[in-house]
Formats: structure tokens, C-alpha cells, sequence
């Protein structure tokens, strides 16, 4: 894919060609490759269905964390959280001794294609589902020449032109402001999608949902396949407005819980309590964000901080024989391995097996939110998604060279051919 001297916008060592027709990136928030297949196969996705036969279909792998943010700010500077420093929803600071949210821009140190692509000169339209993406997917646009539209469904009542490039988001769509923990959220960002197009026109959208049907209903359950089926009636108009588009997710989704419906958790912060000392070591789950109803701050994957002096290769093989833990690194191999930002990940990080969670301490976690059987994400299990394309494009590949931070690109080169 690399064609710096054909393309000419350049973004963070990539290449991308100005689009012919508009170039639209789709991120299905959890979107197990099993979703779409149960919906296909139910005859409620025959829109998608089509456009699998038609175009191109790969399965791709997200970045680890397999967590939303990390993946979304991959989707949207094309390179991975090494380069754009987005490593999780959630953040330690051994300096400040603070956890903090990576919701912020100063914390993305790179710029997204979506700059790139308004500082040529083209019309540029983001929505998100959840408030918490916003600032990060819009930094750089400028919305006072009229070319630049980011907001959010959670808040699409308080936006305006200066910050968002539009007054009253949800006035303007005529829908009012959904539930977060809601599959109306990510319908709202369809509904302003299809709207957009064929308002405003943008020469590159993006267009990115919330895992709240995910992570409570699994493949071909019928609330899980009426979500599916309500996207496919959005991705028909958008299709049929000659957009070119990928679809593609941030991550999957997987059971978590054991048999009688109670999440299967490792309380790692217990683990290293009664090894090393009460909090000696600080656990870390990146997956903590705002919004943790549906998921409890449990995923599957976790970084921990340990005290000088800890014997780091007796906690790996201590680790490691634990059922239910899948892999224990060091920082550099993690790095390495998952092109990590060295500076914002502990010194060891953890992943577990399809079926299990990583917590902190079993005192900490308030599950009583949770009212189904917990589904998540975050591990290599959940790194699988699909990639899809409403063109033909050649030689794409596959699984593990194709990520879902190619999607831009990708729509890209098939709005330009």
C-alpha cells in the first residue's frame, strides 16, 4: 500500500489518494465477525449480504488492547498506538500517581487523517456514538470555513459551529438526544450520516458506534440481529448514494462468564497484594471509561505497575500458570509485540483467554449493573474483525497484515479509482 509518489496527502507515513466520490469509514463498535454472519444468514442484512458478493470481504485484526479507543485513533491516524499514543480508554501516571482518562487530545501525539485530509482542502464529517471520541477524532479541524462537521449522538444537542461545525446536531437531524446505553445512540449516528452525505457532502466521513448491544446480546439474538438489521437500512442509502465504503470494527466481542451467568473474573490486584504487599503494585484496566454499565471496567486485557526490586520473571511464570491468563509480557516484548507506547504501559501487561476477565480487586468492581451474562473484549480472542468493502479492490490481503487501521486508506483508494 504504499503509494507515496501516486497519492498525494500524506499522513503519518502514509499515503492517501484525494477522493472521486466520498470515501466513508464505518466502525461497528464490538462487531464479532458472528454478528453479521447470524444476520446475513437470518435474511436481515440483504444489503450487506450483496455487497460481500459484490465487493471485497477479508477478516482484518484490530490493535491490542482490542479496547475502543485505541483502534478508533488507529482507524483514525492510520498507524498504530505507538505512533499515535492512544494505548487504552484509561491511563496511569506513575509521576502524578493519578489514573486519568485518555479522552484529551494533549494525549495523541499524532495527527489523524482527517487533518490531513482538511488541511488538502476536502470536506470532512465525523460522528461517534459516545462523547468520550470526539475531541480526540476532531482535533486539528478548524470549523469556521465550513468544511469540518465532528460531533458526538450523547451530545449532539449542545453542539455548535465554532466547536463542532454545526448548530444543534440533533435539532438539525430532528431526532432527540438518545440514552447512552442505548442502541438508539449508534442509530443516530447512521441517521446523521445518510443526512450529511447528502447535505453537506464530505469528501471523507466517519462514521463510529457504541458497543452497548454487543456487549449484553451475543451473535443471532434477536435484539442483536435487529441491530444489525436497522444498519443495514442505513448502509443501503448511504450505498446508494455512490459513496465508496469499508465496514470494519474495533474490536470483537466474546462471553465472559461462567455457567451459571456470573462473570469469570481473575482478581489480578488481589494476586499481587498477597505476593508483594497491600498495593504494592498498581494494577491497571485499560477499558475503564465513563460508561462501564454494560461492562463493569472488566476486559481482558490489563498493565501492571510493580515496586523496585519486584522479581519480574517469577511473576511472569507465576502468572502464567494460572488458568484463564493467556499471556504475561514485560514492556519491551509487549511493545514489540503489540507496538505499544513504552511510556504509558506498566511493567507487565496480562491478556486473558476467550472466557475469562481480568479486575483489580473484587471489592472494587460495583457488577450490579449488570443484568445479562458479561460479554467483552480487550484480549486476542476479540482482535479478529471483519472488513468489508462495497468495491472491488485487488489485492488486499488478509489477516494479520490487513488491520482495521487501513479502512481509511482503503475507502480512500476505492472513492479515487
Amino acid at each position: 500500500m504504499n503509494q507515496m509518489s501516486k497519492f498525494p496527502i500524506q499522513v503519518n507515513d502514509r499515503a492517501y489518494p484525494r477522493p472521486n466520490v466520498p470515501a466513508i469509514a464505518i466502525c461497528l463498535d464490538g462487531c464479532e465477525p458472528a454478528y453479521l454472519d447470524a444476520a446475513i444468514d437470518a435474511g436481515l442484512m440483504p444489503t450487506l449480504k450483496r455487497i460481500r458478493e459484490t465487493g471485497t470481504v477479508r477478516t482484518a485484526h484490530s490493535v491490542i488492547p482490542s479496547f475502543t479507543n485505541p483502534n478508533n485513533l488507529s482507524i483514525a491516524t492510520g498507524r498504530p498506538p505507538a505512533v499515535h499514543g492512544i494505548c487504552g480508554n484509561y491511563l496511569f501516571d506513575p509521576d502524578t500517581g493519578e489514573e486519568v482518562m485518555m479522552n484529551d487530545p494533549r494525549f495523541l501525539r499524532a495527527p489523524t487523517v482527517f487533518k490531513g485530509f482538511y488541511d488538502a482542502g476536502c470536506r470532512v464529517a465525523v460522528v461517534t456514538a459516545k462523547d468520550k471520541l470526539r475531541a480526540l477524532l476532531g482535533h486539528g479541524l478548524a470549523f469556521d470555513e465550513g468544511r469540518a462537521i465532528c460531533f458526538s449522538s450523547e451530545k449532539s444537542d449542545t453542539t455548535t459551529k465554532a466547536e463542532h461545525g454545526i448548530d444543534n446536531a440533533s435539532a438539525w437531524l430532528g431526532r432527540e438526544v438518545p440514552e447512552v446505553y442505548s442502541a438508539e445512540l449508534s442509530e443516530f449516528v447512521f441517521a446523521a450520516g445518510v443526512k450529511l452525505l447528502a447535505e453537506f457532502k464530505p469528501d471523507v466521513m466517519y462514521l463510529t458506534t457504541t458497543d452497548y448491544v454487543q456487549h449484553k446480546y451475543a451473535p443471532g439474538e434477536p435484539q442483536a440481529n435487529a441491530f444489525y438489521e436497522m444498519f443495514d437500512r442505513y448502509l443501503t442509502e448511504l450505498d446508494a448514494m455512490g459513496a465508496a465504503i469499508v465496514v470494519t470494527a474495533d474490536h470483537g466481542m466474546k462471553p465472559k462468564h461462567t455457567a451459571d451467568g456470573k462473570p469469570d473474573v481473575i482478581y489480578l490486584q488481589d494476586l499481587f497484594d498477597d505476593w508483594l504487599g497491600k498495593d504494592a503494585a498498581r494494577v491497571i484496566l485499560p477499558i475503564t471509561d465513563p460508561y462501564v454499565v454494560h461492562h463493569g471496567a472488566l476486559g481482558s486485557f490489563a498493565t501492571t505497575y510493580l515496586p523496585e526490586g519486584a522479581d519480574v520473571a517469577d511473576l511472569i511464570a507465576r502468572l502464567s500458570a494460572i488458568e484463564g491468563i493467556d499471556l504475561v509480557v514485560d514492556r519491551d516484548e509487549a511493545c514489540r509485540r503489540f507496538e505499544l507506547p513504552a511510556d504509558r504501559i506498566g511493567d507487565l501487561v496480562l491478556i486473558s483467554s476467550e472466557n475469562k476477565t481480568l479486575g483489580t480487586s473484587a471489592s472494587r468492581h460495583d457488577l450490579s449493573a449488570l443484568k445479562e451474562p458479561l460479554r467483552s473484549h480487550g484480549g486476542l480472542t476479540e482482535q479478529a474483525v471483519p472488513f468489508i468493502v462495497n468495491r472491488v479492490v485487488s489485492d488486499l490481503g488478509a489477516a494479520p497484515e490487513l488491520r482495521n487501521f487501513d479502512a481509511l486508506q482503503i475507502a480512500a483508494m476505492a472513492a479515487a479509482s
